[in-house]
């Protein structure tokens, strides 16, 4: 005989993997958008101080730098609390 709509179902295999699955992307996107924040604020403050000072591009340069350099660190530190 069939279950009724009452009757709960056992628990299903699948549902550890799917919330590992969910779980692993939220940290990957968590990653990518890290990373992508760390470079953009960079080179936001080198635009606008190349703006302000007249000294383009060499503060665009050096702050995209200081942002891939944060994007680094931010790398780290979310591998080691993983």
């Amino acid at each position: 005989m069939g279950k009724l709509p009452h009757e709960k179902l056992p628990p299903s295999k699948n549902t550890g993997s799917r919330s590992d699955l969910i779980r692993g992307l939220s940290q990957l996107s968590q990653l990518g958008i890290g990373i992508a924040v760390c470079v953009l604020i960079g080179v936001f403050i080198g635009r606008f101080l190349d703006s302000t000072f007249g000294t383009s591009p060499w503060m665009l340069l050096l702050f995209s730098l200081f942002g891939a350099g944060a994007a680094f660190r931010f790398l780290i530190d979310f591998s080691k609390r993983m």
